[in-house]
């Protein structure tokens, strides 16, 4: 192993203002079941450093997967181009820190046996192909990753921390006559394997696959301008693309988000809190430092309808002379970190679900959304309603297919006018700048007075 002290001391010995070397293992296993064979059975370990200069106001950095000090030393000189060779830079022992965590894993999902997790697989695969015989095809993963990192900077700062995750998804296709339809669903977080359960993997296989039977029968989404309720169940994906990017540091303060200048300025409804936080116990975007060592942190974004503040990484912290928010994350050592969202929700309110769906006349009650496009300037969004039904006289009616939602995020949080009392979270890896992480992100049932809804 290296003195990633002494090659600190090369990074910064020109007009850096600040440098950190990111130091990671990580190991997984990865299982994909397609059309009732195994695509993929993996197991890997992927290591390296990742090193990183700033020079107001830009960002070197480069990555290897070697550990030689002599080959980490030429990486600094070679990120350094202003670097003064008689400089002499004193960098004090850092006092070492390690991540510490509020839970615990029961079961290490890297020591369960790989003929376990196969089985477990094949399992769910056979309940879903039982489940509806119009399945044509089940595509079902399992992977579970541990990643370990230890990451020196020049703020004299020094983390050790170790991440685990795990995930299990399920994506099914269905034919009937003409007609195909498809249907997703995915648990997981930063839990132990003992979070996979018979029972919670019945019960996402078969909701997925009730989804899919309701979408081979259900009717075409009328059109227009409609009174929608999304579900609590329906996690934040409205929140997280249409808002939460919107307010990531780079591209508020770059000119890049329809944020930008309105801090302290109201931009929605008072009923609307939005907060990231990266400190939930077991949440998929959890970690106790983000990816340049500093505490995660829970981040009110908006309280009561006003714009408090941005997500934050140490660059753009620098740059515009605030704190870092603990948001500086990268997929892994070969990516420079940038502000990215971790756990982001829109926080409950006094409303109970029964009643906001019992006070739409004629509507669109949506439970699961699906993909979608953002435009982060203008703020408008386009998504696709993965489970949606029509709601008559305050009840929930039939299912509809093929529909999607189109607004704008800013105009959305304004009209917002009934906040349940409920929340539930959603998984996913956000993708950014050509680098993924996991996120969580979570909203209570609300009530949106009206916005467009699009169908075939």
């Amino acid at each position: 192993m290296f003195d990633s002290g002494k090659v600190l001391k090369y990074l910064m010995r020109g007009n850096g203002v600040y440098g950190d070397i990111f130091i990671e293992e990580k190991t997984y296993n990865h299982i994909q079941l397609e059309s009732s064979r195994f695509e993929k059975i993996e197991q890997g370990m992927d290591k390296g450093v990742g090193l990183r200069l700033i020079i107001p106001w830009k960002s070197f950095f480069a990555s290897t997967n070697s550990f030689e000090e002599d080959e980490l030393i030429h990486l600094s000189r070679v990120l350094n181009v202003s670097a003064d060779e008689n400089k002499e830079l004193y960098i004090r022992e850092a006092s070492r820190k390690k991540a510490k965590y509020p839970f615990s894993l029961g079961i290490e999902p890297q020591e369960v046996e790989v003929k376990r997790k196969l089985e477990m697989v094949q399992r769910a695969d056979r309940q879903a192909r039982n489940l509806e015989k119009r399945i044509k095809q089940v595509r079902i993963i399992y992977r579970d990753t541990k990643q370990k990192i230890t990451i020196h900077n020049s703020d004299n700062e020094l983390i050790d921390d170790e991440r685990d995750q795990i995930v299990f998804s399920i994506f099914v296709v269905g034919e009937d006559k003409t007609e195909m339809q498809t249907s997703y669903d995915a648990i997981g977080g930063f839990y132990g394997f003992e979070f996979l359960t018979d029972e919670r993997l019945e019960n996402i296989v078969t909701k997925t696959v009730k989804r899919l039977t309701g979408l081979l029968d259900a009717k075409e989404a009328p059109m227009g301008l409609k009174t929608v309720v999304l579900a609590s169940e329906a996690g934040g994906t409205m929140i997280h693309e249409a808002i939460g990017h919107g307010l990531e540091s780079d591209l508020a303060m770059e000119g890049l988000s329809c944020y930008k200048g309105l801090l302290n300025k109201k931009v929605a409804s008072d009923l609307i809190c939005v907060v990231d936080d990266a400190s939930i116990p077991n949440m998929r975007g959890t970690y106790a430092f983000d990816d340049e060592g500093t505490p995660s942190e829970r981040t009110v974004l908006v309280e009561n309808g006003i714009l408090k503040n941005y997500m934050y990484d140490r660059f753009y912290a620098m740059k515009y002379e605030t704190k870092s928010t603990g948001n500086g994350r990268r997929e892994s050592f070969r990516h420079r970190p940038i502000p990215r969202m971790s756990n982001t929700m829109i926080l409950p309110g006094t409303d109970n679900p029964e009643r906001i769906i019992a006070s739409v006349d004629n509507g669109i009650y949506v439970v699961k959304m699906g993909g979608g496009q953002v435009d982060t300037v203008r703020g408008d969004f386009v998504f696709e309603i993965q489970e949606g039904y029509i709601i008559e006289r305050g009840g929930i009616g039939p299912m509809i297919k093929n529909a999607t939602l189109m607004g704008n995020g800013l105009k959305v949080l304004e009209e917002i006018d009934m906040l349940g009392n409920d929340l539930e979270f959603g998984i996913g890896t956000c993708g950014k700048d050509g680098q993924g992480v996991p996120v969580s992100d979570a909203q209570p049932t609300l009530r949106i007075p009206e916005i467009v809804v699009g169908g075939r």
